[in-house]
């Protein structure tokens, strides 16, 4: 099984670039499986998404803790189970929104419980350019504001030095896509 991880800040592109990912190794005649956290199918990422637009930090904390169980859900569930390719989006940078050092001591034990891939991306984002895409939402997250983007994205991209293949999102979608998949043929 072919395990791939898409993860980066909100409006990276994340799903979008799933979706592509996905619809390459159909058109192959795989079976493809893609999980996209939080999960609107469970009670676990209902309560993580929840979480996530309310305030304070008992919803952060909330968050982060029912987030961490979606995905575990999910491997459960579907990793190495009859499906050729599974995509995981947001996976393990969900740690960084956790407040310092919890951050990097999430990562590093999530890190080494959970399956890890050669094909793991971070999609890269500008704070500005997050914010434009962010704009035309009618309901914000609990980070989606300037200060904090700028604070997850300087720890993720710390957390991401670790075994990840990080892309700049600022570009267009095909581009970003075309990046990808470079580095899918090459190994």
């Amino acid at each position: 099984m072919r395990f791939i991880v898409i993860d980066g800040l909100d409006a990276s592109g994340k799903d979008t670039q799933a979706r592509i990912v996905q619809e390459r190794y159909q058109r192959r005649g795989e079976r493809v499986i893609v999980r996209s956290h939080p999960a609107e199918d469970n009670w676990l990422g209902r309560m993580a998404k929840a979480a996530l637009l309310g305030r304070g930090k008992i919803n952060h904390l909330k968050a982060s803790i029912f987030y961490a169980l979606d995905v575990l859900r999910s491997l459960g569930k579907y990793y190495n189970r009859k499906c050729d390719t599974l995509i995981m989006v947001r996976y393990l940078m969900g740690t960084a929104y956790l407040p310092s050092p919890l951050d990097r001591l999430a990562y590093r034990f999530f890190r080494i419980l959970l399956p890890s891939s050669r094909f793991m991306f971070f999609l890269d984002v500008t704070p500005e350019e997050c914010l434009r895409r962010i704009g035309g939402r009618e309901i914000r997250e609990a980070f989606e504001n300037y200060e904090a983007i700028v604070r997850v994205r300087k720890k993720a991209l710390a957390l991401a030095s670790d075994g990840w293949h990080v892309i700049n999102a600022d570009l267009p979608v095909e581009k970003v896509a075309a990046a990808i998949e470079k580095i899918l043929d090459s190994r």
